[in-house]
């Protein structure tokens, strides 16, 4: 049986039924858990773009991040996501990675299938979600960017609108257990330097979530590095 490729999507995959369907999710599942469990709390709603042509990038702390991002923002978010996601042994998990139009993304061999549904992700009304860490990372520090976010930016002409996701310590296991808040910052532009652009979504994500920005440490060890040789 031939193995389905799950990187490969067009402008058909977000049509309006999937649409609907995803707008239903979030109303019905992700807006009550969201409040009732987690006592969300949104912030900078003002700095969401009216065009869909942007690229929604978060933090990652956990496996809810997607869903409430896409709440938060009150956006359809086509997220890439690792391969590993299609192919898990949780098939609830599995199933709902697809059917809300994630796609597939080797981290260590991009392919072109990934740069054609990019495209046509973009010449629908959806948003392209990324997380830069790559995965979930617990730590409470930002490092190691991938470039990835960037790249997708500068080749189709799209702002980054960075998401600070705070305040998450675990799963909650009843009613307003936990406290979450969700931080929207303003939009960075994709003529900005490559560089730039990483060290402007890094430092709104620190100062959102207090987290360290090892970021720009790495930045100054360097220059330091070159004037010290």
């Amino acid at each position: 049986m031939k193995k389905r490729n799950y990187n490969s999507r067009t402008e058909k995959d977000y049509n309006f039924w999937r649409a609907l369907y995803y707008q239903l999710f979030v109303v019905l599942v992700v807006m009550p858990v969201s409040k009732l469990m987690y006592n969300i709390k949104i912030e900078g709603r003002e700095n969401v773009p009216k065009s869909s042509r942007v690229i929604y990038a978060g933090n990652h702390v956990s496996y809810l991040d997607p869903p409430m991002l896409a709440y938060a923002v009150h956006r359809r978010i086509a997220y890439m996501a690792k391969k590993e996601l299609f192919e898990s042994d949780n098939k609830l998990l599995k199933f709902l990675v697809h059917s809300l139009g994630a796609f597939a993304v080797n981290r260590e061999k991009p392919e072109l299938a990934t740069f054609k549904t990019v495209k046509a992700v973009f010449n629908t009304p959806w948003s392209l979600g990324i997380f830069p860490q790559g995965k979930i990372v617990k730590e409470p520090v930002i490092k190691n960017i991938t470039k990835g976010f960037v790249l997708f930016a500068k080749k189709f002409k799209a702002d980054i609108v960075p998401v600070g996701i705070c305040g998450f310590d675990g799963y909650a296991k009843k009613l307003f257990e936990k406290n979450m808040t969700l931080k929207i910052g303003k939009p960075i532009s994709y003529e900005l330097d490559e560089d730039e652009i990483v060290r402007e979504w890094a430092r709104q994500i620190c100062e959102f979530t207090g987290f360290e920005n090892r970021v720009e440490q790495k930045e100054k060890n360097v220059v330091f590095d070159q004037l010290s040789s």
